[in-house]
């Protein structure tokens, strides 16, 4: 973190304010909230602010999803006025993770978005592609590049500046205590591929093991990339991955998403941002 960053963060102290945004700049900002319902609204707004946008500019929301809690913590766009005034008709979406599990398998991020959004929501059906679950997950990632390479094609999906990586309107990722995002774990050797756009692992640490993901090239080219971090047990991994922690400390693979050209935005409720340098609650 910066020192003017660090400066205003020792000066700083959540009470009654809702959402303090407690630092920002063009490519990055920090918002951490009172609670739960307070982080799920200024999602809801952040998210629905993106699409409309989006749809001006481009006609077209192409979003990609992870899994977790994070989807409970979107469920705010489900309720009024969001299920109104967003245009869901023009929603993509897409995983930067997947188990490869069948679509009605408890574990299967599919079935968690579609129970607690999807079937809520307007989404036109055929704009939702989720992976091939018959497969193995190495053709399953293949498979799922070649959606996402025709939908680049067809101009669905952006194409970045900088190089041929798919762009994003939005990629929405969790962090878990060890802090991975999408299924990008650290130490793994998926960390360094800047090939394909989407690979496989069949050795998460996490159950299931088979799993596809983004690659940090495509996370990183996303036009916004937001990152939803809840929980004490997650302000360690929160601290390593925004703190200006130093060079002998390990990297974990959330402090790896640095988007190109693109804006990152953190959501962290209080006890997730407890261990943040310089940051202090008032009673």
């Amino acid at each position: 973190m910066h020192v003017e960053a660090q400066k205003y963060l020792s000066a700083t102290s959540l009470s009654s304010s809702s959402c303090l945004l407690l630092w920002g700049n063009k490519d990055k900002e920090l918002r951490i909230h009172e609670n739960l319902d307070e982080l799920g609204t200024d999602l809801a707004d952040y998210i629905a602010e993106l699409s409309e946008t989006s749809v001006k500019e481009r006609g077209v929301f192409a979003v990609a999803l992870s899994g977790g809690s994070l989807i409970g913590l979107m469920g705010k766009l489900c309720e009024a006025p969001y299920n109104k005034t967003v245009d869901w008709t023009k929603w993509y979406i897409l995983w930067a993770d997947e188990r490869v599990v069948a679509k009605n398998h408890v574990d299967s991020n599919y079935k968690l978005a579609k129970d607690g959004l999807f079937s809520k929501v307007p989404i036109v059906p055929s704009h939702v592609n989720s992976i091939n679950d018959s497969v193995s997950a190495e053709e399953a990632a293949s498979e799922y590049e070649f959606v996402i390479r025709q939908l680049v094609k067809s101009r669905v999906i952006g194409v970045s500046d900088t190089s041929d990586c798919p762009k994003f309107d939005l990629v929405l990722l969790g962090m878990g205590s060890d802090g991975h995002v999408a299924s990008l774990f650290p130490n793994h050797s998926v960390l360094d591929e800047n090939n394909e756009w989407v690979t496989f692992i069949t050795d998460s640490p996490k159950p299931p093991p088979e799993r596809i993901t983004f690659t940090l090239p495509v996370i990183n080219s996303a036009s916004n990339v937001a990152i939803v971090v809840t929980g004490e047990n997650k302000a360690e991994a929160a601290h390593l991955a925004i703190d200006d922690v130093g060079p002998d400390c390990i990297v974990v693979p959330a402090r790896m998403v640095q988007p190109t050209k693109g804006k990152l935005v953190w959501f962290l409720d209080k006890p997730a941002a407890s261990k943040l340098e310089g940051f202090q609650f008032s009673d």
